[in-house]
């Protein structure tokens, strides 16, 4: 996957959902970028490192079940200037796995809270859905993708945004992590 630079937040203190000098161009939400970029542009405070950390967790968790083939769209506060529109911090970060499902897969019953979006929004912050791409016909994958972008294309206020899509491949996570972890304690952070 090529990827691009993440986009600034634009003066809603969003992404910006389209490039408003090409509004037609195909470069737009979703926009693909690396997880190291990802982990980089938004690691500006404890909290959102704390985020950051179980998500990158989540995705080791998921990673050892052997979902490791597809690539997951990245949303909500965690993205958003809310710091500032909301004078907080981003409190989880919203995922959705899009992922083909290894012959392979047997979930555990340890493992089954990988797939319970309750449990893990209260565990570890992660607001996290998912999409079986080889489980779904191309309609119902026309269905999905259009209601997720639908639903996460604009804030509850109705501001346009725009969201990422990272690679679920685990190619990156070492670097990101060994990043985030340097990161913290240059700050002094433990």
């Amino acid at each position: 996957m090529n990827t691009i630079a993440i986009p600034a937040w634009n003066t809603n203190g969003v992404l910006p959902p389209v490039d408003p000098h090409l509004p037609t161009s195909p470069v737009r939400s979703p926009y693909p970028v690396s997880l190291k970029d990802l982990v980089m542009r938004f690691s500006t405070s404890s909290e959102r490192r704390s985020v950051i950390k179980s998500f990158l967790g989540y995705r080791k968790e998921l990673h050892r079940i052997g979902l490791s083939e597809g690539f997951q769209w990245i949303d909500g506060s965690f993205l958003e200037d809310v710091e500032t529109i909301e004078q907080r911090a981003p409190r989880d970060i919203d995922v959705v796995s899009f992922f083909n499902t290894p012959a392979s897969l047997n979930i555990s019953d340890d493992d089954a809270y990988l797939f319970d979006h309750d449990i893990l929004k209260k565990r570890i912050n992660i607001d996290a859905y998912y999409v079986e791409l080889d489980q779904i016909t191309p309609r119902m994958l026309t269905h999905w993708s259009a209601y997720w972008y639908g639903l996460w294309s604009h804030r509850r206020t109705q501001v346009w945004k725009g969201f990422l899509q990272i690679e679920l491949t685990p190619v990156e996570d070492a670097d990101a992590l060994a990043w985030l972890t340097q990161f913290e304690r240059t700050e002094g952070e433990p």
